[in-house]
């Protein structure tokens, strides 16, 4: 599922990380009282390996969101600095 130069595409990934690291937080917090819930646990590994993908996959096409994704870009440069920041795309910061 490649969405390179689609932006209605792009903010669907996007939309689709929000949701996924939100599960993650969730599941986090209700770990936090239920150490030992198996059931939980295996939810929590379910999100953070659809997480990690959506993440590689969002570097791959439009640069990484976070430094831990920085080398998913692709290439043998450092493509961190080559993307816009987030004032200078539309919607960013104001």
């Amino acid at each position: 599922m490649m969405y390179r130069n689609q932006p209605d595409k792009r903010n669907q990934l996007l939309q689709k990380i929000n949701e996924v690291s939100f599960a993650l937080d969730d599941i986090l917090l209700y770990l936090d009282t239920h150490p030992c819930c198996e059931k939980g646990m295996a939810y929590y590994r379910e999100q953070a390996e659809k997480r990690k993908k959506l993440m590689k996959e969002y570097a791959e096409c439009y640069g990484p969101l976070t430094i831990d994704d920085a080398l998913a870009s692709d290439g043998n440069t450092w493509k961190w600095m080559e993307q816009p920041f987030p004032w200078e795309r539309e919607g960013g910061c104001k």
